[in-house]
């Protein structure tokens, strides 16, 4: 997720979808659901981290638009594994 976690929640629930930021919402009168979706970089404890997302994400949405948050649920992608971006810093255009 790029670009900050509130900033992509605050683009779905204003109409700007932006499916890339890998959040989806859904939203009733009064309360929403939201589905996050991730990757972790490798070593990193996905316990810890869906649970900073989940409190984070749904104390932000609750602060600016009012609604009760009835679930926010983490989606994990895939694994940034280190030689991945090993790989990607040492490859070098070719001419």
């Amino acid at each position: 997720m790029a670009g900050g976690i509130a900033g992509g929640i605050s683009e779905v629930l204003s109409g700007k979808k932006n499916l890339a930021k890998g959040i989806k919402v859904d939203v009733t009168e009064k309360e929403t659901k939201i589905d996050v979706n991730i990757v972790v970089e490798y070593g990193t404890r996905i316990p810890d981290v869906a649970f900073e997302i989940q409190k984070r994400v749904k104390k932000a949405v609750e602060t600016m638009t009012g609604l009760k948050v009835v679930s926010v649920n983490i989606h994990i992608q895939g694994i940034n594994m280190p030689e991945n971006r090993e790989r990607k810093e040492n490859i070098e255009p070719q001419e």
